[in-house]
């Protein structure tokens, strides 16, 4: 494993037998084109040709939360003139780091993917979206070096946890609010100013551009069969190696944060707690156990901080990302994240009570976020049970909360 130090500021970047994203990515400045080409070799002349066949040979799922088949995707949209392609670049996730060191490190792997989707695609119509300033600036800069991206722009995004869901992406991009709206109608369908648009995160555009670069031969020489590749996370709390960590399919968990018997947030805030057991990092896998990859987010609270507290703090936060389109989000969220701030301070707290609200917030949101801080809150309710019993007690654990999990205000 190779570890950069950072003593404050963004994370420090790891390779854990692979080292294909972020190949390159050592300095504080992102990678040139004339070392990026030397690092993964010239973009092949037939990947957009041959996109469609390639992201299929690789299995390759979308890195949002949602791990959507990326070739069903692409066979969603019809190619033609009218087609959108944007990049989500607008990482609302307060825990997670990954797509930022993307941006800034390594721009010409994600505009790679860019450019080759649009040509598939036939369109020139590309953006990249993106709230965070120095992953804008490397981002242009990498467009100053390359001829075949000028018809790419590098636009604001909201840079809210609402605001960077793909309905609400796109309701920004047409000049509308960033917030999802209440039809659930698929980008591939309606997407930007009506026309049919191909909408994924970066990470899955810096995956394009890998397997575009590097030929699914290239791209499948780490993982399993199941899910080829390698991916990103970012490593938080006390875990071995705090950073943004490109680690190959198939690894443990347990390796990632220091043993099976640890508690784990996996997903980030829309995730779920479990413990790390022997599960593993591949999608499919941790559907089936019942958590998920989501965003990326890998966290383990040290035994100094209350983990109540800490839970407390992030669904706050979570009612403070309401969108305020429904009465589960608006006022759902905001009970739960009452009574949470309850039982923190040793509170008595009706849990029948508690459950109830779970209940009744639960699939019952205009949007996904409802749902995904139910999920969060749940999981921790019965992954801290021991905590929580001694809360509900009156006596509280006598631990300070340090903010170990980011919020909003910590990014």
């Amino acid at each position: 494993m190779t570890v950069l130090t950072r003593p404050s500021g963004p994370p420090a970047v790891l390779t854990w037998g692979a080292d294909a994203l972020l190949a390159g990515a050592r300095g504080t400045g992102h990678v040139p084109l004339v070392e990026h080409e030397l690092l993964h070799g010239a973009l092949r002349a037939d990947a957009a040709p041959m996109l469609a066949a390639d992201v299929a040979s690789v299995r390759l799922l979308g890195r949002g939360g949602a791990a959507f088949p990326v070739a069903t995707k692409l066979a969603a949209v019809a190619p033609g003139p009218d087609v959108r392609v944007v990049v989500n670049g607008s990482e609302g996730e307060p825990a997670s780091w990954k797509d930022r060191v993307l941006m800034r490190r390594v721009p010409h792997l994600v505009l790679d993917g860019v450019v080759v989707v649009a040509a598939a695609l036939r369109t020139t119509h590309a953006v990249v979206a993106v709230h965070d300033a120095q992953a804008a600036a490397a981002l242009r800069a990498a467009l100053a070096e390359r001829a075949d991206g000028r018809h790419v722009r590098v636009v604001d995004a909201a840079g809210t946890f609402v605001g960077g869901e793909a309905r609400s992406l796109v309701n920004r991009l047409s000049g509308s609010a960033p917030v999802p709206g209440g039809r659930r109608t698929l980008p591939s369908v309606d997407g930007v100013d009506g026309h049919p648009t191909f909408l994924s995160n970066v990470e899955t555009f810096a995956q394009l551009g890998l397997l575009g670069r590097r030929g699914p031969a290239g791209f499948a020489s780490v993982g399993t069969l199941d899910e080829p590749g390698s991916t990103l996370a970012t490593l938080l709390g006390h875990v071995p190696h705090p950073g943004v960590v490109e680690v190959p399919h198939g690894r443990r968990v347990a390796d990632l944060v220091g043993g099976a018997d640890r508690t784990v947030l996996l997903g980030g805030y829309h995730g779920r707690w479990t413990k790390a057991d022997d599960l593993v990092v591949e999608r499919a896998a941790l559907r089936a156990r019942g958590t998920t990859w989501g965003a990326g987010v890998v966290a383990v609270l040290p035994d100094a901080t209350c983990p109540v507290g800490e839970v407390a703090r992030v669904v706050r936060w979570l009612a403070g990302e309401s969108a305020g389109q429904c009465g589960p989000c608006v006022f759902g969220l905001d009970s739960l994240a009452s009574d949470v701030e309850e039982l923190a301070a040793t509170t008595p707290v009706d849990h029948s009570r508690l459950s109830r609200r779970l209940g009744l917030v639960r699939g019952r949101g205009a949007c996904a976020h409802p749902d995904g801080a139910v999920g969060f809150l749940a999981s921790a309710l019965v992954a801290f049970a021991d905590d929580v019993a001694v809360h509900a007690s009156g006596r509280g654990c006598g631990r300070p909360t340090l903010g170990v999990l980011p919020t909003g205000a910590d990014r």
